[in-house]
């Protein structure tokens, strides 16, 4: 089986990414990854829920949004991951990772999940 099968067959095992809000995975990502790496003092399996959550919403916004919200979602969830550690130093460490999460999460909800969670109004 090569990479590309492989990958497949790891999506097909998902539940469709239209019915996980990115915005939850997002910010589960950043506060999981800090969190993780804090408790554990391993700064790696910090990484590996940052990156895990942010291939998971990707698929998301990919899905839903295609390439072009997708790179954009992409460049925020990382510059966030980056703008949380200096920030940390003028208001802490958990305030800088909340407020962090908080923006990636609204803007992936504002882009994303409020197309596929959109309330139906019936008349």
């Amino acid at each position: 089986m090569n990479l590309k099968q492989t990958l497949h067959a790891v999506d097909q095992q998902l539940p469709s990414p239209v019915q996980l809000p990115s915005a939850a995975v997002v910010a589960g990502g950043l506060t999981g990854g800090y969190a993780v790496a804090r408790w554990t003092r391993v700064r790696a399996l910090g990484g590996v829920v940052l990156l895990a959550n942010g291939v998971l919403a990707g698929r998301t916004w990919y899905t839903s949004a295609g390439p072009a919200t997708t790179a954009g979602l992409s460049v925020l969830y990382l510059a966030g991951f980056g703008v949380s550690h200096p920030l940390a130093k003028k208001i802490g460490a958990w305030p800088s990772v909340f407020g962090v999460a908080a923006g990636n999460a609204a803007a992936s909800w504002f882009l994303v999940d409020r197309h596929n969670f959109a309330r139906t109004v019936k008349h």
